[in-house]
């Protein structure tokens, strides 16, 4: 579907009010009368921009969410170029999740899409590719300095890390102890100084 300027605004607040909908009041709280109303759209607006109803909503919820997960590492994921730089990457994950809790609108999204679709298997794959991508090139930037081993396998350490990290993060959202996912994190990133 081809969108104009406004039409892309409005769909992006409608995204925005189910996300928002979602980290107030939690996974049950996801009502199109709810979205509707605090984003002051119409049932047929709604509908003309998520023909699907509330399962095409949630994964385009799903989508933006996976994006801001990228986007909120930034500006250190996109340039791992120093270990001061990774510590403060380490610090910004582990800020990020400690606030965030259990409230994931990306896992909830996901969850009330009815589990393992194609379609939320995609929103993860594309999600999990793009950081694992990121955090290789920063094991790389730091192989061509010196800082890092040549000999490390970049894509392998970098999904170590991040298998790590989610690890880490489903038990904080479970439990709410946030200690298994800083130990996954200084344990990747001590693995990597290591390695020299």
């Amino acid at each position: 579907m081809s969108l104009t300027r406004k039409g892309v605004a409005t769909r992006q607040r409608i995204v925005d009010g189910a996300a928002e909908q979602i980290r107030e009041f939690g996974v049950f709280a996801v009502r199109l009368e709810d979205v509707m109303a605090r984003t002051a759209t119409s049932k047929s607006q709604l509908f003309h921009y998520f023909p699907g109803g509330k399962d095409d909503l949630l994964l385009a919820v799903a989508r933006h969410e996976a994006d801001r997960v990228i986007e909120d590492q930034q500006p250190e994921l996109g340039a791992l170029t120093s270990w001061d730089v990774w510590q403060r990457w380490r610090d910004k994950v582990l800020t990020r999740y400690r606030t965030q809790g259990s409230d994931c609108p990306l896992h909830t999204a996901l969850a009330q899409l009815g589990g393992v679709t194609d379609a939320t298997r995609t929103v993860a794959r594309e999600l999990l590719t793009r950081w694992q991508l990121q955090l290789a090139a920063g094991v790389r930037r730091m192989q061509a300095d010196g800082a890092i081993a040549p000999g490390l396998d970049a894509d392998r350490e970098a999904a170590a890390l991040l298998a790590g990290i989610q690890g880490g993060v489903l038990i904080l959202m479970t439990t709410g102890d946030s200690a298994p996912l800083e130990a996954a994190l200084d344990s990747g990133l001590a693995r990597l100084r290591d390695a020299r």
